[in-house]
């Protein structure tokens, strides 16, 4: 299927690792041209040589995004450089265990702008380009707004921020031709969540528990399989898709977990 995103500039926040680095390659597969914008510049150019190896045009531009500054400034590099945004997908975050018991007032801002402050601010920048391009945003958000998880008060409430925003803007953006739409993640198998794993007294053990409570297969979730779907919400091929909600769990979130 063609989705139409030759050529695309494409913005994907945190798009040096884990899911962000899935949907940076599923773009380049697409002949799109994904820009990285991340605060470790050094990650961000190891993917952009990558792509550079297959031949693909991208760009990166090093941003802490916990600033509105930097936001802005960031925004403004791609600008300059390619004088059109025609895609923004929000990605980048942490699940930073700020809860009631363990963290304070401070931790708890902190984390929200972390995980959803600058979700804001990276749309409200891009917006002007986004209205002449009729571009699409995406926002990558997680089960624990649904769900819970506990000690994760700061993320939960991030979280519950993003699939706010992404049925506001839908509503607000409409008379520009402008689809804003959710990928929620459950457990899906990245180098963070791989470190988190090893935190566990026995990971191999929790990894196990973890697993078996994944309806569809058994099995986690792939960063291919959470940017195939993101990708498709960003293209044409979604053209009538916008305020959704789209969750790529494997049912987890949403199935009854007895299932075998």
């Amino acid at each position: 299927m063609d989705l139409q995103l030759k050529n695309k500039v494409v913005i994907v926040t945190g798009g040096a690792k884990g899911i962000g680095e899935g949907i940076v390659n599923v773009l380049a597969n697409e002949g799109a041209i994904p820009v990285i914008i991340g605060r470790k510049e050094a990650d961000n150019l190891k993917v952009v040589e990558s792509l550079k190896a297959r031949g693909v045009e991208s760009f990166q531009v090093q941003a802490e995004l916990t600033d509105p500054a930097e936001c802005e400034k960031a925004v403004n590099a791609v600008i300059a450089k390619f004088g059109r945004i025609e895609g923004l997908i929000n990605n980048a975050g942490v699940n930073d265990g700020v809860g009631l018991e363990k963290g304070n007032y401070d931790d708890f801002v902190r984390s929200l702008h972390r995980n959803v402050t600058h979700y804001y601010l990276m749309a409200k920048f891009a917006l002007p380009e986004l209205k002449k391009s009729k571009g699409n945003i995406v926002n990558i958000g997680s089960k624990v707004a649904e769900t819970g998880q506990g000690n994760t008060s700061a993320y939960a409430a991030a979280n519950g921020g993003r699939n706010a925003l992404t049925r506001e803007w839908a509503v607000e953006l409409l008379p520009y031709g402008i689809r804003v739409n959710a990928v929620i993640v459950a457990e899906c198998w990245t180098p963070l969540y791989e470190a988190y794993i090893a935190t566990m007294e026995d990971p191999e053990a929790k990894l196990k528990d973890i697993v078996k409570n994944i309806p569809l297969g058994h099995r986690m979730t792939t960063a291919e399989e959470i940017a195939n779907m993101v990708i498709f919400l960003l293209s044409e091929a979604s053209s009538h898709t916008t305020g959704q909600l789209i969750h790529v769990d494997g049912g987890y979130t949403h199935l009854d977990r007895v299932i075998e």
